[in-house]
């Protein structure tokens, strides 16, 4: 374990204001660590292009403090620099890796093969039903989820992940501090089967512009990024433009045309990423890089992960329904049931296309949805339902 000084130091240095991760890292090619920095000369500090105040650096060790507290109080936490061994290999290689990671859980798994799922905050149930199958068979197969915890496709697959192995969410805030709240108890079940990682220090709030560069991180650590449901400003493009940059595998799900959800998703097909629609698409794409890691990796790791690259799948979830054997004879339902798709249409278009008047259109519908065929969305949408 890291000397506590030299840690309070390294956190001091992380707080200090307008130290950002490249400007850490000049300080570390020009002092070799923190410590050395802050005993320094105001002249060796000014001619290696920084300038701190003597009440900058006094307030920084002060707060400072404030992490070693969190670290000594709190089971399983732990503070990772970028001179620490357990320090993930994958995310060291990136532009900018963060100096620092504040952890929750078992650290093990940030060196494990990970893959990131991202997507919308306000996804619909086929995103939702998606990203959790994806997430819980590639867990099965022994890679760790890695997503940001954030509402919608983020929840679904640590949930997905969390049903069959491990994942890792990635937050935006100290620590300390869940965010959104309503996912404090899934943070918590992380946290016990994986772990959650900052590179914000204890007691940072919730900030917009730390979100962005969270999602580096959540690219930094794995082998490739899954986009499931996303606009063309979503967030999650950032994640998987972050991707591509860093030299990383990106995949997507496609959609309809129409799915304001899906052009994120289309768009990043067009612009070269995987399109996928089993998970042994992203197994292919992922085969030499999960080969090169269970070569290089150490035993304890792999055992941890239990990965197995000998019987990846050739047909997975998710997979959609086929005509219900209740529809088949039934020529209004059968035809109602044509006119359906996997995108949410209202009940008049649904009408128009079946040629079945709106008031049984709307009765056949309800069936479905009680048959558990269809599935009712916001706005009086319907569609077909996943399985």
């Amino acid at each position: 374990m890291q000397n506590l000084d030299e840690l309070q130091a390294w956190c001091a240095l992380w707080r200090m204001p307008r130290i950002g991760a490249k400007r850490f890292q000049k300080i570390l090619d020009a002092f070799g660590e923190p410590k050395a920095f802050f005993c320094a000369s105001s002249t060796d500090k000014k001619r290696a292009g920084t300038t701190i105040s003597p009440s900058d650096i006094t307030n920084a060790f002060h707060d400072a403090e404030t992490d070693i507290d969190w670290l000594q109080k709190n089971a399983n936490a732990h503070i990772l620099t970028l001179a620490s061994p357990e320090y993930p290999a994958l995310l060291r290689t990136i532009a900018d890796p963060p100096p620092l990671l504040f952890i929750r859980g078992d650290i093990e798994y940030l060196n494990a093969p990970q893959l990131a799922i991202v997507g919308s905050r306000s996804p619909s149930h086929e995103g939702i039903d998606n990203a959790h199958a994806f997430a819980a068979f590639l867990a099965k197969q022994g890679l760790v989820i890695t997503s940001g915890l954030a509402t919608g496709i983020d929840g679904a697959a640590h949930q997905g992940a969390l049903e069959q192995g491990q994942t890792i969410a990635v937050m935006g805030t100290g620590p300390d501090r869940i965010y959104p709240a309503k996912h404090h108890d899934l943070a918590h079940q992380i946290t016990d089967a994986g772990c959650v990682v900052t590179e914000l220090p204890v007691g940072t709030p919730v900030l917009p512009q730390a979100f962005p560069r969270r999602n580096r991180i959540i690219s930094g650590l794995t082998l490739g990024t899954l986009v499931i449901e996303a606009s063309l400003k979503s967030g999650s493009l950032i994640t998987a433009q972050t991707a591509l940059e860093q030299g990383r595998e990106v995949f997507a799900i496609p959609g309809s045309i129409h799915n304001p959800l899906a052009r994120g998703c289309n768009h990043l097909i067009r612009k070269g990423g995987k399109l996928v629609e089993t998970a042994n698409d992203i197994f292919e794409e992922l085969q030499a890089q999960l080969l090169t890691f269970v070569e290089s990796q150490k035993s304890d790791t792999l055992e941890k992960v239990n990965i197995d690259l000998a019987h990846h799948p050739i047909d997975t979830p998710p997979r959609f329904a086929d005509l219900p054997a209740s529809v088949t004879d039934d020529p209004e339902k059968s035809a109602l049931w044509q006119a359906l798709t996997f995108e949410p249409q209202p009940v008049d278009l649904i009408a128009k296309r079946s040629g079945l008047p709106a008031g049984q259109v709307s009765s056949i519908l309800l069936i479905l949805e009680l048959d558990g065929h269809v599935t009712k969305q916001a706005g009086g949408r319907y569609q077909k339902k996943t399985h």
